[in-house]
C-alpha cells in the first residue's frame, strides 16, 4: 500500500472512532440547555428585589394623613385601591409633586410620615466643619 491510502485508511479510523465521542458531547451539550432537564439541587438564595408593599396598618395611617389634608374623603381601610391612588395624586399635584399616585419618601414627607432625611441624599460635610476651630491667643 502506498503511504497515500495509508493516511486515508488512519483518516478514516480515526473518523469513525470520534464520531461517538462527537455525537455523545453533542447530546451532553443538548442535555445541559434542555428545559425539560431539572438543575442541580442546590439552593440559590435570591435577594428581593423593589419595595415591599405597606402593610394593612401603614395604608390606614397614609389614608388619615390624605383624609386631614383633605385629599381622601370616607373611612381609612387598609386597602390600597383606585379612591386612594386618585386621593394620593390630588394631593401629590396639590402640593407641587409629579401625581404618580405612588408612594414615594417625598410625598410621605410632606403628608408629615417621612423621615426628616427621606429621600434626600447624603449629607455633604460643609468648608466650616472641615477646618480645625482657631486656638485662643496667650
Amino acid at each position: 500500500m502506498t503511504k497515500r491510502t495509508w493516511l486515508i485508511i488512519f483518516g478514516a479510523v480515526l473518523l469513525v472512532s470520534a464520531a461517538p465521542v462527537v455525537s455523545a458531547a453533542g447530546n451532553t451539550a443538548a442535555a445541559q440547555s434542555s428545559p425539560n432537564k431539572k438543575k442541580s439541587k442546590r439552593k440559590v438564595k435570591r435577594t428581593p428585589r423593589g419595595q415591599k408593599a405597606p402593610t394593612s396598618d401603614r395604608i390606614r395611617e397614609i389614608q388619615d394623613a390624605l383624609t386631614r389634608e383633605g385629599a381622601l374623603d370616607g373611612k381609612s381601610t387598609g386597602k390600597w385601591d383606585a379612591t386612594t391612588v386618585e386621593a394620593m395624586k390630588k394631593f401629590q399635584e396639590n402640593h407641587g409633586l409629579s401625581p404618580t399616585g405612588k408612594i414615594d419618601a417625598v410625598t410621605l414627607e410632606k403628608l408629615g410620615l417621612g423621615s426628616d432625611t427621606a429621600g434626600k441624599g447624603a449629607p455633604i460635610p460643609s468648608a466650616s466643619s472641615a477646618t480645625p476651630p482657631p486656638t485662643p491667643a496667650h
